[in-house]
């Protein structure tokens, strides 16, 4: 399972988005205060968005006299995309992996935007041969600029997953791959899913139920930073409660990132029983049950998992429950019953093992010659082993993709064939969707349908040529295409209504497993064009939604969006090879210098994926020469599980509250452990439910104006401190200080409960 599978597979979605919808809409400033007359358009709350969180972010005013595609978005986004590129890339490599998120350009932007307005001429500039012109300068720095810079730093923010299959290619598998393929291979993966966004953005953009919850984040923070408000006696501005949040969070930040950190899993059992195994795989928030831990550092809260003050309260109650099911009903039952021989491994570990325990030999069932399964080396070694919560997670995520599908066949089929008449007549939308169809002009269709034909065409060349080194045939990139088209709607439904989305990382794989067995390259490529395409098309449909909440102009979105891609996935390919032909013994720890950070630790993980189901194949792992046949049955669980709340939901329709259990969130709920913690959930769940419950019910015109502002504020905070002490300490190799608040003190907890006699542990007693 490589990193982006140990995401989170949870999915819900809203079927009574009215249920809980019993507040009024608050007044909200115009922005910047300055829309008047026939630039401003107002509604009243019945002509607003049927989403209570929408109509309490969201304004219903837009000024179309505002720029947005001026010199200052080109120069100050591409630059962003740029650099959040490289960053990201060249982190990524590393043993402390830094993830740079598109806030910290949308905030480090807005002041050098205002300083290019007030000293940057106005004349006009022009372009030689072209007879066009533009100014330097066409005014005030405004909000659809700042939109469409942090749209191309989103872009570069994202990375590339195809870059993987370089490096596994190069550094781990010692191949040589063409540099033409290779990048072709990382654009197309990563503009494909444009065909797919258009496709279906009348239904996920559109529709005023789609809503996407992680805009408002957004939503809110460029509010912070762009209206003028005047600060009630004794209050805060939202740009003044932003800024002191920011400043708190960041200089907090330096305490668990190096003074102290192990106050970031803090783990009660531990310390009481320092010598038991049993208590410590109960307790440890890093590599056990966590009973009782807890974190006090925001990126333990968020970090793994997203922001919890993002995610619906009704998805956080089924996350809930799926998450204590599995991990304190299921997980403890199947470990201390030896399922799966489940004691002779840790609890919780993503690694690959032999029956006995050591890790698994897996150069020993590849065939170097032909790249392809060594049978007789698999007679060798023996059959691959896992712990039981990697199997158990593999099974939740099969589970989890085909109720996600019944599910929204059952509650929300009869409304997309609704939708899907009145987008034909352009009868959806709430005010936002008139506006935006009222003052510019759409994105034509056959935009998108260009790009979709000649992405495609470029995928088929990039497997089929270079000496077929991807060893993906043309039919396979057609059907890596066909998946990503079959599951962009209901993904997109999910993710659009309730902030979690379920990726075809494992269904891509297992497909491809049994139909090209023993090739690896084949499956991660199949797996990367049929994955990719599907969350790309996601990921452009929220940013259509944002610029849509924001009133941009399609078309800039559009280009932004496409430019964006583009150059971040060059930027992207281009760090990756440099750093693969630069550094001796990249990625191999065993022959990399003492104390070098380039580990590339997600990296192992796809390598070690690629062996599972592309040159061992799920065959020998899920099928009948497998340990694991059984966990087939989890697609079935899966696609019938949504069906009895569906009747009782038909039984009982005054009951609202059924339509919000939603099955396929709650098999999912812990999808994202491995590489996520029990810590982390603890920790979630802990602010999400005070903040979308407590603070949601009882202090509702604080958490209109301040949630969405305060979740920023820690992320853009934890974000800068975290970039300063990389560049000031870890740079330095100044990684913390050597102290006991360094360990969360649970050794024997990454132990497991009956270990082979003989058998090496990673710091683990030996048993004799």
């Amino acid at each position: 399972m490589d990193s982006d599978e140990k995401k989170a597979v949870a999915s819900v979605d809203m079927t009574e988005p009215k249920a809980s919808f019993d507040g009024k809409m608050q007044s909200e400033a115009s922005f910047d205060g300055k829309f008047e007359g026939k630039y401003a358009e107002e509604t009243e709350e019945d002509d607003n968005s049927p989403i209570e969180e929408v109509r309490l972010t969201v304004p219903t005013t837009d000024d179309p006299r505002l720029p947005a595609l001026t010199f200052r978005t080109w120069l100050l986004g591409v630059v962003s995309c740029v650099l959040l590129a490289f960053l990201n890339q060249f982190f990524g490599y590393r043993t402390n992996a830094l993830y740079i998120s598109s806030v910290s350009a949308q905030i480090a932007v807005l002041p050098v935007g205002r300083v290019m307005a007030a000293c940057l001429p106005s004349r006009r500039v022009g372009v030689p041969g072209t007879g066009l012109s533009f100014t330097l300068n066409p005014g005030p720095f405004n909000l659809k600029e700042h939109v469409l810079i942090t749209i191309f730093a989103n872009a570069g923010s994202s990375g590339a997953y195809a870059v993987g299959i370089v490096t596994i290619v190069k550094a781990f598998y010692h191949r040589k791959i063409n540099p033409a393929a290779a990048l072709l291979l990382t654009i197309t993966t990563q503009v494909l899913g444009f065909g797919w966004a258009g496709l279906f953005r009348k239904y996920l953009v559109d529709s005023p139920y789609m809503w996407w919850p992680s805009n408002l984040v957004q939503v809110s923070l460029f509010r912070a930073m762009h209206e003028e408000e005047k600060r009630a006696k004794g209050g805060t501005t939202r740009l003044q409660f932003f800024i002191i949040v920011f400043i708190s969070s960041f200089c907090y930040y330096i305490i668990p990132s190096f003074f102290f950190q192990a106050i970031s899993s803090i783990s009660i059992m531990c310390y009481i029983w320092k010598d038991s195994l049993t208590m410590q795989l109960v307790g440890s928030g890093d590599a056990g049950l966590g009973i009782g831990s807890f974190g006090l550092d925001w990126s333990t809260v968020a970090g793994f998992t997203g922001t919890p003050l993002a995610t619906p309260g009704f998805a956080m109650l089924n996350i809930l429950f799926g998450y204590v099911a599995m991990v304190y009903l299921v997980l403890p039952a199947a470990y201390w019953t030896n399922t799966y021989g489940a004691k002779r491994f840790p609890l919780i570990s993503p690694q690959v093992y032999s029956a006995d325990g050591r890790a698994y030999d897996v150069d020993a069932v590849l065939d170097q010659k032909s790249f392809s399964f060594s049978q007789d080396g698999y007679d060798r070694v023996g059959q691959v082993n896992l712990s039981v919560l990697f199997v158990i997670i593999y099974g939740l995520s099969f589970a989890t993709l085909a109720a996600a599908l019944s599910h929204v066949a059952l509650f929300h089929g009869s409304t997309i064939w609704r939708q899907t008449k009145a987008a034909l007549r352009n009868q959806i939308g709430d005010v936002h969707t008139r506006m935006m169809k009222r003052n510019y002009a759409a994105v034509p269709q056959w935009w998108f349908h260009v790009i979709l034909v000649a992405m495609l065409a470029l995928s088929i060349l990039t497997c089929e040529g270079f000496g077929k080194q991807l060893q993906l045939p043309y039919w396979g990139v057609l059907l890596a295409a066909a998946m990503a088209f079959a599951f962009t709607l209901p993904i997109g439904i999910i993710t659009a209504t309730t902030n979690q989305q379920p990726g075809l990382n494992v269904i891509t794989e297992l497909i491809i497993g049994y139909i090209l067995p023993g090739k690896p390259l084949a499956n991660v490529a199949f797996k990367t064009y049929g994955y990719i395409s599907m969350t790309q098309a996601i990921t452009f449909l929220s940013d259509f939604k944002l610029g849509h909440y924001m009133k941009i102009p399609p078309r800039s979105m559009f280009i932004v969006q496409l430019i964006g891609t583009i150059i971040a996935a060059c930027v992207t390919y281009g760090t990756s090879w440099w750093l693969l032909e630069s550094i001796d013994h990249i990625c191999d720890p065993e022959k990399l210098p003492k104390g070098s950070p380039w580990t590339c630790p997600g990296d192992n993980i796809f390598y070690s994926a690629s062996i599972i189901w592309g040159v061992v194949a799920p065959l020998r792992m899920f099928g009948s020469l497998g340990l694991y046949s059984k966990m087939n049955y989890f697609f079935l669980i899966g696609l019938l599980s949504p069906v009895p709340v569906w009747f009782l939901s038909r039984a009982f329709p005054k009951k609202r509250w059924i339509k919000l259990i939603n099955m396929p969130v709650i098999l999912g709920g812990a999808g994202s452990l491995m590489p996520a913690k029990t810590v982390n959930y603890n920790m979630w769940f802990a602010v999400g439910l005070f903040f979308n419950f407590v603070v949601y019910r009882r202090y509702k015109g604080w958490w209109a104006r301040y949630n969405y502002v305060l979740s920023a504020a820690l992320d853009a905070g934890v974000a800068f401190m975290a970039v300063l002490t990389y560049f000031a300490l870890q740079m330095q190799d100044l990684n913390g200080i050597n102290w006991w608040g360094v360990d969360t003190h649970c050794p024997l907890a990454y132990c497991p409960a009956d270990a082979t006699p003989g058998v090496e542990y990673y710091n683990c007693p030996i048993v004799k």
